[in-house]
């Protein structure tokens, strides 16, 4: 489901350990609007997303109403604080 064609690639280290984790990530990702792609990989625990319009900062706080740890990320390469 990745797609390179977007203009912006955000990358999250997300502490997930089972598929409830994951599946929590995927649903709030899903209901956002404007994302052009994103995967969910619990085995890497890493969600990446690919956009056009979303702000980094936006997808941030989705993430974080799971309740989930994000223990690092990345906007387009370069390291952010969270």
């Amino acid at each position: 489901m990745a797609s390179t064609e977007a203009a912006h690639h955000y990358h999250f280290d997300i502490t997930m350990t089972c598929g409830g984790c994951s599946g929590a990530v995927d649903r709030v990702l899903k209901k956002t609007e404007g994302l052009s792609s994103y995967t969910v990989n619990l085995e890497a625990q890493t969600a990446d997303v690919y956009t056009d319009s979303v702000a980094f900062d936006t997808v941030l706080e989705k993430i974080k109403k799971t309740g989930k740890t994000i223990k690092g990320a990345e906007a387009d390469g370069k390291g952010m604080g969270v």
